[in-house]
């Protein structure tokens, strides 16, 4: 079925829903596109399960780009102060835990039904299981064409992610739009690293899921050796 909008947005993960609900805030139609069954499932396994949130310690030193002064700009019209007032009028309970990470008490769903109530109080129109076949500029915006019919907007808005876990249905969509519009691109490398777990090991730190731990990693060629938390989940 053929749709309209002021602004599409490709992706309900957390980057999608939440640039669906602003833009549904000011006033914009929106329709989000996601070919997952569920929205928000890379929030959903965050933080052991619990989702950590935010750092109230976020600024734009802690991110890399080249471009330092975006996160400068972006944070201070959003920052992690304006997040937190969010979870709280959603009586989400929170603790923090070191280095000003916050995460919830009970279950990263909170999170993501927090964001799914305040996308149906912006009028989102979210379609799940709708798989993108093809992007195209217009002269008056764009057309995605996907499995549930032609979606013509005004605005489109790429928020589909990368490769981390492809078996979470994570794929290159973003890229290859990219390249169709002829955008650069810095070279991707992993940036997700999962460590894999003899089965019987596994099962024996089942019960442990969703708790860190401090540890220090090393390189089997001793490139490197640095100390961190681990999550460690079933």
């Amino acid at each position: 079925m053929a749709a309209n909008c002021d602004v599409v947005v490709l992706g309900a993960g957390a980057a999608g829903m939440m640039c669906a609900i602003r833009a549904g805030q000011r006033g914009r139609s929106v329709i989000l596109i996601d070919h997952a069954k569920a929205p928000g499932d890379k929030i959903r396994i965050s933080g052991g399960g619990r989702c950590n949130f935010t750092n109230i310690h976020a600024g734009a030193k802690n991110y890399l780009s080249a471009n330092p002064h975006f996160a400068k700009s972006a944070l201070a019209r959003y920052t992690p102060r304006d997040f937190l007032d969010l979870v709280e009028r959603h009586g989400i309970a929170w603790h923090e835990k070191t280095l000003g990470q916050l995460f919830c008490d009970d279950s990263a769903k909170d999170i993501i039904r927090m964001l799914l109530a305040e996308m149906k109080a912006a009028n989102v129109d979210m379609r799940l299981q709708t798989q993108i076949s093809s992007v195209e500029k217009t002269p008056d915006g764009f057309r995605v064409a996907t499995s549930g019919g032609t979606v013509t907007a005004a605005n489109l808005v790429v928020a589909t992610g990368g490769k981390s876990i492809p078996k979470m249905g994570a794929t290159g969509l973003a890229y290859d739009i990219a390249r169709q519009f002829d955008l650069s691109l810095v070279e991707t490398r992993p940036g997700l690293v999962p460590l894999t777990l003899d089965p019987a090991l596994l099962e024996r730190l089942a019960p442990l899921s969703g708790v860190s731990v401090d540890a220090e990693l090393r390189h089997a060629r001793p490139v490197f050796a640095r100390r961190c938390s681990l999550p460690i989940a079933a």
